[in-house]
């Protein structure tokens, strides 16, 4: 399917939604304090002998037709923080509020319903099939169980399977076995959609595909984000990938949300030491921009037991005696053009040396590789 020949003038696509409640001024999606201690069970009794704190109070919000991509090391809490959304998991404290209602709430949006207006695609496109199912029918099961009539679901499965690139005629009756990485990424892509959705949460989505699929597929995500007029959470550890797709982003360390802002802020005009240090380990395509040592040393540091006051301290080449006392706050931010980090060089008085200017210090530069 070619994006150009099918995606319609952006006079056909209908931006408003009858489902809307509070307007574009109201957040689709606001985290408050959400917080989740996995427990480590040992002992003769098994009892807890500690957590890993995978998410650690995260505050942030996700504004109506937007794309947030969210980033961070393996093991900063993106998948754990994606399966909290959708309540795969439930959360030790916080709240989740889509578009004005509590989700859980007694008298906010039921889970279930929750859970019909946000979908998630998953990595591991195989494994999120029934390999004893037509792909057909695993993209209509969804809207059966939520009292659709079995025919009723068959063609939407057969209209969506068309919107994504793959004919129904052929590719309808095949089982997952017999598609491709990318055609079985698509059939997840349906299956999401064919609930009607206003968010959808994608983790590492695309991670597994080639670079070529991968392309296609990105451009299919963009195309349908138009059509259905929906909002994105997009999990990736690819930091080119979330530049091209992602209005904001937001970047995790250790559980904990450091940086949030609009991309391109984000990417010119990094905040926060560990987002500028992310930015500068990206690959170049340039031979004689090659560098022998990577910006950021050592690993992060354990969630079982994290450093005291900034958890970033301990590889941080800006860390101070405050960094150690006292843990740095993301400050609460609304709205689409927000930038925040939680760093003391960007408050005043905090007691760091930088903090007077408010202005990022320039990572130190690795040398250059001389071959």
């Amino acid at each position: 399917m070619s994006m150009t020949e099918t995606k319609p003038a952006l006079s056909e696509v209908d931006k408003r939604d009858a489902r809307d409640r509070g307007g574009d001024a109201q957040p689709m999606l606001i985290a408050r304090g959400l917080k989740k201690h996995f427990p480590i069970t040992g002992g003769v009794l098994n009892r807890a002998v500690g957590h890993v704190r995978a998410v650690d109070g995260v505050n942030f919000t996700v504004m109506k037709g937007e794309t947030l991509g969210v980033v961070g090391e393996s093991g900063c809490g993106k998948s754990t923080l994606a399966r909290l959304l959708m309540h795969l998991i439930v959360p030790d404290s916080g709240e989740l509020i889509f578009d004005g209602d509590e989700v859980g709430a007694k008298d906010g949006l039921e889970i279930r319903d929750m859970r019909r207006l946000m979908q998630m695609v998953f990595q591991d496109s195989y494994s999120s099939l029934n390999p004893r199912m037509p792909v057909e029918d695993s993209i209509a099961y969804g809207k059966t169980v939520h009292g659709a009539s079995k025919a009723e679901a068959k063609e939407a499965a057969r209209e969506l399977m068309a919107k994504v690139g793959l004919d129904p005629n052929l590719f309808g009756p095949r089982y997952p076995h017999e598609l491709s990485g990318g055609q079985k990424q698509r059939i997840n892509i349906a299956r999401a959609l064919v609930l009607e959705p206003r968010v959808v949460i994608l983790d590492e989505a695309v991670s597994a595909l080639d670079k070529s699929v991968e392309a296609q597929v990105l451009n299919l995500l963009r195309y349908l984000k138009d059509v259905f007029n929906l909002t994105y959470v997009f999990i990736s550890h690819d930091l080119n990938v979330v530049q091209y797709v992602s209005d904001r982003v937001l970047v995790m360390y250790l559980g904990e949300v450091v940086e949030i802002g609009p991309v391109d802020e984000i990417y010119e005009s990094p905040k926060h030491p560990y987002t500028a240090a992310l930015l500068a380990s990206r690959l170049s395509m340039d031979p004689d921009d090659r560098v022998e040592e990577p910006p950021l040393v050592g690993d992060p540091p354990n969630p079982i037991n994290p450093p005291s006051g900034c958890r970033f301290r301990t590889r941080c080449e800006f860390a101070e005696k405050i960094c150690e006392v006292e843990s740095p706050v993301l400050p609460d931010t609304e709205g689409r053009a927000a930038h925040a980090c939680a760093c003391h060089m960007f408050v005043p008085k905090s007691g760091h040396s930088k903090a007077a200017s408010l202005e990022m210090p320039a990572p130190k530069k690795a040398a250059r590789s001389a071959s």
